[in-house]
């Protein structure tokens, strides 16, 4: 079987098919709603609405890019399964959730109900669904539990989480894998028509990511009011991937599951080589470089909530299974990311784009 990610290979299976992508006003799912576009597929997508006026999703004009948009809740399970039902999708991409570490600390059962609760009624809405379909659920690399060993994670190690968040997303694995062994059993695929997957990923950074508490958000706006970038955590260590490469990972996890949804219908890693890394310090300081302005101090705080300070994945089964492996290195990464940024001369979609065409 083919295992190579290009344009010609992603169009055929996506072009003219139908794709239900939850969390498509969000950064990943802004890019992910290009890509998608881009490749000719039809997508309807499930969202809250942008928390920010200039969100990506905005700029881009995410709603010419849909099928169909729908601004509701994934906690909202009747009209979760009747959006769903009603587009009977060949894929299923499932990004909604609450992505954020400290915010998880400042609502920990809104980050439950969002990140657990939320991935069992899409998995439970897909049972209504009478033909086949393939759904990818994306998850992160914090729901391992992590003793800060500076070993990185394979796919069959423990499960866990210190903070609500990666609790909140070690939890949504465990129903991932209840469902998939109770309701869409690889043995039984012939009677039920589903494939199910988890991709882990995290730590992604790239043009048009506005969130609270992300360091390149921080550095971001900390530069247009002339301020002083202050780090939390500089000497954590992180396994940065540019958005493109968890994304292209999700796409293709998602089109060799259509050709073969018995063999792929299981949890794989999506992250960079273990070998580069580097700190919050190093990333900021590669940006400051290519983005041409900026400033940091140290504002680590021994008293702050708990976050991992090493966290490393061990793609090798996604090398092996997939095909798939990281293109980019960190460096070119933040160097991308930075003059996007940069960039005022072109529309969000038209930087996006570049980049997009760029990596494929």
């Amino acid at each position: 079987m083919e295992k190579v990610v290009t344009v010609e290979r992603l169009r055929r299976a996506y072009s003219g098919k139908k794709v239900f992508l939850t969390g498509h006003t969000g950064f990943k799912g802004a890019w992910m709603l290009q890509i998608l576009h881009w490749l000719g597929a039809n997508v309807k997508g499930y969202s809250l609405a942008p928390e920010k006026s200039q969100d990506l999703y905005n700029q881009i004009n995410g709603d010419k890019l849909c099928y169909s948009s729908v601004i509701a809740d994934i906690c909202d399970k009747q009209k979760l399964q009747v959006e769903l039902g009603r587009f009977e999708p060949d894929f299923v991409f499932h990004l909604a959730a609450q992505p954020l570490v400290r915010r998880g600390y400042e609502m920990p059962t809104y980050t439950f109900m969002v990140n657990a609760q939320g991935t069992a009624h899409m998995l439970d809405a897909m049972r209504t669904l009478p033909g086949k379909t393939v759904g990818v659920m994306i998850t992160t690399d914090k729901v391992y539990d992590n003793p800060e060993r500076g070993l990185p994670f394979s796919e069959d190690d423990k499960l866990g989480g210190y903070d609500p968040y990666s609790a909140s997303k070690a939890s949504a694995e465990i129903v991932i894998d209840s469902f998939r062994r109770s309701f869409f059993n690889p043995s039984k695929y012939a009677e039920h028509g589903k494939s199910i997957a988890a991709a882990r990923a995290g730590n992604v950074i790239g043009g048009g990511d506005y969130s609270d508490d992300r360091i390149v958000c921080d550095i971001v706006r900390a530069i247009s009011f002339g301020e002083t970038v202050g780090l939390r955590n500089p000497a954590s260590v992180r396994p940065w991937q540019h958005v493109l490469e968890p994304l292209s990972a999700y796409l293709m996890l998602g089109a060799m599951m259509a050709e073969d949804p018995v063999k792929y219908a299981t949890a794989y890693n999506f992250g960079p080589n273990p070998d580069d890394m580097l700190t919050v310090e190093d990333l900021t300081k590669v940006f400051i470089e290519h983005y041409g302005a900026g400033d940091y101090q140290d504002m680590s705080d021994a008293k702050a909530v708990h976050e991992a300070k090493l966290l490393l994945l061990n793609s090798e089964k996604a090398k092996a299974e997939l095909g798939w492996e990281s293109k980019l290195d960190a460096r070119t990464a933040i160097q991308w990311t930075a003059e996007w940024y940069a960039d005022k001369h072109h529309t969000a979609h038209e930087k996006c784009m570049k980049q997009i065409e760029a990596y494929f």
